[in-house]
């Protein structure tokens, strides 16, 4: 398989498209604190995608979706928003990634193509037990495709092992194109090199007695980062970026990527 063709074009050659977001929508502390009070559970979503720049979507990590459900995400989001999908994990927690080729092209074929320009990076997250196997993670690479009916595919690998933490595994990543998640997280190596067109960031890390997540400091760095990232000063190339809090105190997640936007300045369609 020859290195992957994908990418969503920037703006200029200088600075790539920076996306900040949340994981999931279906949360319920969020509301009132997030939600207003007394919007309905239906249009979650749409509040949400108005508010962000992107979503990752987790529910596609436990089960496979319809084409009507992902559909329904586009329509619920305005232009320029995107959806980054997380991958089944019957693709990656196995023990011969090699084996996946079944289920990778069954996660695919479920009607991702349904969300059309929307459609964001994929994210491949393996557990903190697998180690890595240079042989077998390259020919699951291999099974990871560039585009899927016609629309371009961006992949990303978030691996949880130290023994990934080496240069091996970085060129690998780097001849298919694939990016490696920057992970934020006192847990798991946080793999920084940029190896695809884009960079894929994780916050895991948001602590409950902020009310932002983070304080203003460590929220200063981090859009400092994303925009050195952006601007391809840690690689040859601007890049497009994409940084989601997930968890670590979900409750605070909305707070810290509002201000993440507010500090990055990223246009955000209401």
């Amino acid at each position: 398989m020859s290195k992957l063709k994908t990418g969503l074009k920037h703006p200029s050659p200088k600075q790539g498209i920076i996306r900040v977001g949340i994981g999931g929508w279906n949360f319920a502390p969020w509301r009132g604190t997030f939600y207003p009070e007394g919007l309905a559970q239906r249009r979650e979503l749409e509040y949400a995608a108005s508010k962000m720049t992107a979503i990752e979507v987790n529910a596609t990590y436990y089960k496979l979706q319809t084409p009507k459900s992902f559909a329904t995400w586009a329509k619920a989001a305005p232009d320029n928003f995107i959806y980054a999908l997380k991958a089944s994990r019957f693709c990656t927690n196995r023990t011969r990634l090699a084996e996946a080729g079944e289920a990778v092209a069954k996660f695919l074929d479920q009607g991702i193509v349904e969300l059309g320009d929307k459609l964001g990076p994929i994210l491949w997250q393996f557990m903190p037990a697998k180690k890595f196997d240079p042989t077998d993670f390259k020919a699951f690479l291999e099974l990871l495709p560039g585009r899927q009916d016609g629309i371009s595919l961006r992949h990303a690998v978030e691996v949880r092992h130290e023994s990934f933490n080496n240069q091996e595994f970085i060129q690998l990543a780097q001849s298919y194109g694939v990016a490696v998640v920057s992970v934020s997280s006192p847990e798991f190596p946080n793999i920084a090199s940029q190896t695809a067109d884009f960079t894929y960031a994780r916050l895991l890390d948001a602590r409950e007695e902020e009310p932002n997540g983070y304080d203003a400091r460590a929220l200063d760095k981090w859009a400092e980062t994303a925009q050195a990232w952006s601007k391809g000063k840690s690689g040859p190339h601007a890049r497009d970026v994409f940084m989601f809090v997930i968890n670590g105190a979900k409750i605070r997640a909305p707070a810290a990527a509002l201000e993440l936007i507010k500090r990055l300045q990223v246009k955000v369609s209401d």
